[in-house]
């Protein structure tokens, strides 16, 4: 995989807003953040200020927008100022030739998976993080950081993580992929769709019914993509959506753990990312060690 160059104080980044719209004054402490306590040089793209139905933006617009950030070698960085809906409308579309020719950092979560599974299969390592829409909130310090410190070079040897009841014993090693699980199901058989085997799968999710995350790990399980991982990384699973009519009578990490109950690869249940104030930031593609024991579980980088 190509690690793109760390940043240093002084360097050009874009920000841009490829999925839906918000109100620009919102990015305010983003912005402030990377200009004044990072010391970056910050590239605003036309899509902070537009607007077209849920989007920022028309489809060209935004892709357009995220293109010539790609194209432009002297941006070190590219963040997604917000997720929502929209990158999957436009990533078929976006060439990476430049990018690949000169590497560079892509930060983002959520609807922005679809773009971090694009330079995957481009051999790009990427950032699954906080996005500067989020930037100002003070319980999102350290999710922040976390940020801060991949993309400049000071990233973690190692992230422990608290025990889980549904957690499965043992030790792994692969390449780190994923992020939203429904993204990633929705990009089965399109060109991101993610080789699995040998990785370690990161998923998480937000406002999905029961029914719909047992759907998905039931296509994924179909499909073949969970029989050859090396390991799974389950995040959070927040604001998940019951019918009270017909209950599921299972939580989110139960259904997960009975899809892949076949499988003898670690599970590590709960970990610290998602749509959540603890999103700590992960290096997609970059090869980690995965050990699940009892009392002592870790990402190592």
């Amino acid at each position: 995989m190509i690690v793109p160059p760390f940043l240093r104080p002084g360097d050009t980044v874009g920000v841009v807003a490829p999925a839906s719209w918000f109100p620009y004054e919102e990015l305010s402490d983003g912005l402030r953040i990377l200009r004044d306590v990072w010391q970056l040089n910050v590239i605003e793209g036309d899509s902070l200020r537009t607007v077209d139905g849920p989007f920022a933006g028309s489809d060209e617009l935004r892709r357009t927008d995220l293109q010539r950030l790609f194209d432009d070698p002297s941006v070190k960085a590219v963040f997604a100022a917000r997720g929502g809906y929209g990158c999957y409308r436009i990533v078929d579309q976006l060439d990476v030739t430049r990018l690949q020719q000169n590497p560079k950092w892509l930060v983002g979560f959520s609807d922005i998976t679809v773009l971090l599974s694009l330079l995957y299969k481009h051999g790009i390592q990427s950032i699954h993080g906080l996005m500067p829409r989020q930037y100002g909130h003070p319980d999102r310090a350290e999710s922040l950081e976390s940020v801060r410190q991949w993309l400049f070079g000071e990233g973690p040897d190692y992230y422990a993580v608290s025990d889980h009841a549904l957690n499965r014993v043992g030790e792994a090693e692969g390449p780190l992929v994923g992020g939203n699980l429904t993204i990633l199901v929705n990009s089965l058989g399109t060109f991101t769709d993610i080789d699995l085997a040998g990785t370690i799968l990161f998923i998480e999710d937000i406002d999905e019914t029961l029914f719909s995350v047992d759907r998905m790990m039931t296509q994924l399980r179909r499909a073949g993509r969970l029989e050859k991982l090396a390991g799974l990384v389950v995040g959070q699973f927040n604001d998940m959506r019951i019918n009270p009519s017909l209950p599921f009578g299972k939580n989110a990490f139960e259904i997960i753990a009975d899809a892949v109950a076949g499988y003898s690869y670690p599970v590590l249940f709960n970990f610290p990312a998602g749509h959540v104030d603890q999103n700590l930031a992960l290096p997609i593609g970059h090869t980690v060690q995965l050990e699940v024991g009892s009392g002592s579980n870790r990402l190592v980088f």
